[in-house]
This record gives structure tokens, sequence and C-alpha cells, in this order.
């Protein structure tokens, strides 16, 4: 703004003493301050509010005046409250150094004019700050080479002052400031985008965070008018480190463009994995119509310098099968498949959390109903492989990090079953590594049955691994579930009724004993228990259940029930 406006502003009751020929210059900020020496604090184009309490003597002006002129500052504005009027020297000493000066008046507070600057400086740089988004977004449109979200993100700090990242629906940071979000923060973060975004609220959403910060989340969406089941799971948004409640319109369009921003540089990695998607169904084209080994490992070969450039042969691969889920009216707008293979990409853009390695190295196709990723395994790092880490199971020299079941969703659980709310359910199965083409088939069935399993299992969010197909696991989710509910009413329900009745802890005993592999003394030590009262709980369980814990037949058949609650 210019300080001519300043002037013109009858609100303000600001006065003209000097440097008429100056009100052109452009005000960049205020400061308030009585200080004899304000320089350290000054920048350059600021309005200088001062009550003259620096003021002793009539040389303090000319000293005081010269420092301001040093440092650039736009005009000089003195309140006339504490001495009645503006004292000569002064008005003489901004006249040399060319420094226009105004008077308050009693009746104006200093906080009004300040509040003023700020609302028209910070609208002007936000108007400045929409010409360089506008430019920067024709630039991405364009093609590569723009710089990406950083760069816009960039912006926002110079020019706003604004602290502002990408994440991913996961929390994943694709792009953000200097200092990087806690994991923690990421996740909650996603997680109230995700429950946000179902209610069909409008952006932004406003977010207290448990660290006791505030942020404003703008949703970045690529597919306008799609159900939000179809995108929920897998879009972007843009954390604002601010409390947007009361922002203008005009800085509210400004974070909506920069999301939209965002969006262009979405679509276009959604482009580029166009070409992993296409080799993983032709790879997986191949596997499930039985075709000769030496043409699928063919296919591979052709695969790994997309996947892994550089990485020369590839010796192991796995398999992650995932489908999502949705109930109600309108399920169909949001198919199984298209939807888990977004999420997949997004999950296994960035598997470190999972105990791999590459980022964005997967190629993910959708067969069927379901999303099928698949993952080449990159060698271990010679640091990790030596150890240097300080982990106690890192990988042998030039073993592959493979991708655990277990540690797959354990940091996206909470987000993602938020975005699934009462409706979707996100199931997944992981194979075993395999080293040769002929294993793909195995690897993909594997995959496919440990999905089934997760499938059986309660809850939004469930994984299965090829590990758990070795077991019992594998067949008690597939027994129907008025066998399941009858085979542990007539187990269970004598023990638990008496438990109510008594407060005897027979279950939490029989689970112990049953991990204790039977052994007295174990389990009476991790149970805090003597061993002649551990015998009587266990005679009492045999009593109500007519079983004897000593055969082998009847210990199965309660770790069976136990299993199956």
């Amino acid at each position: 703004m210019r300080l001519r406006a300043l002037l013109d502003t009858d609100a303000l009751g600001l006065r003209l003493l000097g440097g008429g020929d100056e009100l052109d210059r452009t005000v960049r900020g205020v400061m308030t301050t009585d200080l004899r020496d304000p320089s350290r604090y000054l920048s350059g184009g600021e309005l200088v509010l001062t009550g003259l309490a620096w003021r002793h003597a009539p040389s303090d002006s000319e000293s005081f005046v010269r420092l301001l002129d040093a440092a650039g500052v736009a005009a000089l504005a003195a309140g006339d409250a504490e001495i009645g009027t503006i004292p000569q020297d002064l008005v003489a000493a901004c006249a040399r150094h060319r420094l226009p000066l105004f008077a308050v008046g009693e009746h104006v507070a200093f906080a009004t004019i300040t509040e003023y600057v700020v609302r028209q400086v910070s609208g002007e740089r936000a108007g400045d700050l929409a010409a360089v988004v506008d430019r920067h977004r024709r630039l991405m449109s364009a093609g590569p080479g723009s710089g990406g979200p950083e760069a816009v993100l960039d912006l926002l700090g110079s020019d706003l002052d604004l602290r502002a990242w990408v994440l991913s629906s996961t929390g994943r940071e694709v792009a953000g400031a200097a200092h990087p979000l806690p994991a923690p923060v990421r996740a909650e973060l996603a997680g109230a985008q995700q429950a946000a975004s179902r209610t069909g609220r409008p952006a932004p959403y406003r977010v207290a965070a448990q660290s006791g910060r505030v942020y404003a989340l703008f949703p970045v969406r690529t597919a306008a008018g799609a159900d939000v089941r179809a995108t929920v799971l897998s879009d972007w948004f843009l954390a604002v480190e601010a409390d947007a409640a009361d922002w203008p319109g005009e800085r509210l369009d400004l974070l909506h463009g920069v999301a939209q921003l965002i969006a262009v540089e979405r679509e276009r990695r959604d482009t580029a994995r166009a070409v992993r998607r296409r080799l993983a169904a032709e790879v997986l084209e191949l596997v499930g119509s039985g075709a000769a080994a030496s043409e699928i490992g063919a296919r591979l070969r052709a695969a790994t310098p997309v996947l892994l450039p550089g990485a020369g042969a590839v010796p192991q691969w796995q398999i992650v099968v995932a489908r999502v889920d949705w109930a109600g009216a309108g399920a169909e707008a949001a198919p199984p498949g298209p939807v888990a293979r977004a999420l997949l990409e997004e999950l296994l853009a960035d598997p470190a959390e999972a105990g791999a390695g590459a980022a964005d190295r997967v190629a993910v196709a959708v067969t069927e109903d379901e999303a099928v990723a698949l993952v080449p395994l990159e060698a271990a790092p010679r640091a990790a492989a030596d150890g240097e880490d300080g982990t106690a199971d890192s990988p042998a020299p030039g073993r592959p990090v493979v991708l655990r079941a277990d540690l797959l969703l354990a940091a996206v659980r909470g987000p993602l079953a938020r975005g699934l709310a009462d409706d979707g359910r996100l199931t997944v199965g992981v194979s075993a590594a395999v080293d040769s083409p002929e294993g793909l088939r195995g690897a993909l069935e594997e995959a496919r049955h440990a999905r089934r399993v997760a499938a059986a299992r309660p809850g939004p969010v469930s994984v299965a691994g090829h590990d758990e197909l070795a077991s019992h696991v594998l067949l008690l989710p597939f027994v129907p579930d008025d066998v399941r509910r009858a085979f542990t009413a007539r187990l269970l329900d004598p023990l638990h009724a008496y438990d109510r009745r008594h407060r005897a802890e027979l279950i939490p005993t029989l689970v112990a004993f049953l991990d204790c592999d039977g052994s007295w003394t174990r389990c009476a030590s991790r149970l805090h228990l003597h061993v002649n009262t551990l015998r009587y709980r266990i005679g009492r369980i045999e009593q109500l259940t007519g079983r004897d814990l000593s055969r082998l037949e009847d210990k199965v058949d309660f770790f069976l029930a136990l299993r199956m609650r």
C-alpha cells in the first residue's frame, strides 16, 4: 500500500507534517517503538509509530531519524498525547532526511493504525502471491521443471509467513516446509482430513492437534464431482499451520488455488504411473494364463529397469493384494479395484515403515475386484547390512529388504479407519518373497489367500501375511459362523459364567496355561500364583467342561476355541 492511502483514510486521523512529495512510498509493514535505536528490528518499508518516550532532548530527534532513514523505513507517525504537540526539532530532522512525518491524533490508538496497515498489506501480498501462483500453475501445466509443490510452498512461507505441507491420505509427507512434521502429527492430520471429507463439509477443515497447534486443511482433489469414497483413501491435502477461521475471502481463495495447483502435480505423477501399471497388468496376465516361466521372466526383466533404474537383476519379488469394499447406497460409485489400486500405490510409495526402502518402485494393476501390486525387492544398503544402523536384525549383505505385513498398515491404520468410517473395509494380503518367475503364480495365490484370511477378521482395516497361512490361522476363518459359535460356547461359556459369578479368572488362567505349553511352574510364575492355586483353577476348568487338560486333544480344542472367540 502507498503512504497516500493512509492520509486519505479519515478513520486513522493522520495529519501530514512533512514529506508531501514522498507519499508514493510503499508501506510493507508497521512497527510501534519507543526505543532510542530500533534499527535492529527494522527490515525496511515500515510505518514506524512512536509515542516519543525516547526523546529527552532536542538533539535526540536527529539521531533517531537518522537511524530510521538508514533502515529504509517508509514514514514516521508520532503521537502527541503525552507532550501535546510534535516537537519542531523532530519535524526539522525528518525534513533533512526526507522522511515523511505524520501526527497521530489523541483520539486514535496505535492499535487501530497497526490493524489497518496489517490488513491492507496482507491483502496486497496475497494478491501478489496469487499472481505468482497463477504463473506457476501455467508453468506446471506446460511441463516438468517448475519445481513442483516445494516451490509454491516456499512462496507461502516467504510471502505470507505460512508454514505448509502437502500430505497424503496416509500421512506421508509429499512436500513441506523446512521443518518436517512429526509422524504422530501427520497421522492425526490425515485422519482428521479423511473424517472431514466423509462428512461433506466445505474446506478448509480446522484441526486443533494434540501438540497444541492449529492447522487448516485444504483437500487436493483431482476428480471433481466424484463420490468421495472413490478418492478419500488416496487424496492428498494441504496442511497449513494457521487458524483460517478469520481469514479474509481473498486469502482463502489463494489457498484453494494453491491446492488446485498441487493437484496438477498429483495428476502428473498419476500419469507417470501408467507405464508401471501396464507392466504389472502384463506380468499378472501371463501368470494368470499359465504362460511359460521363460515368457514371464522376459517381462520381469523388461520391468526391472522401469521399477528400479540402475539396479540390474532383481533377485526377488513380492505380491500384495488389496481390496476396498463399501456398503450401502451408492457403493457402486467407488469400485473396489481402482480404489484399492490408488490406495496401494500410496501405501507403497514410501514403504520404509513396512520394512522396505525404495520409494515409488511398485507396479499395481487391477484384476477383477482387487488391486495387485508387484513389488521388486531391492538389496539392503551396505551400512544396514553391516549392522551400522544399530538394529539387531539388519539384513545380510545383498539380502533384499522384504515387505512385512505386520508393519505395512501399522502407522496408517487409524487414518484409514476414519476414511472408511462405518461403511467401508480394507483388507490386504502379503505374499512371501519369491526368486523365480515360476514362483510368482504361487505368490499371487498366497497373497490372495492371506487377503481372505484378513477379510474374515473384524475391523475396518485388516492385513495378513504369508506366515499366517502355515498354521491353524489359515483354517479358522473359513469355519462357518454357526459352527464357530457352537464350538466356543460349548467349551467356554461355562467358564465365562463361573468367572462372572466368582471373579475366578478361569479364562485368563486357561490362556496362560496353554501359552506356557502346560508348564505348571512357568504358568504360576507368569500369573504370580502359588502352584497349588494354579492346580486348583485348572481342576475347576476341567470339572466345569468335562475335559482333561493333560490330554493333547483337549488342549487343542481349548486352544482353537480361544482363537475363534
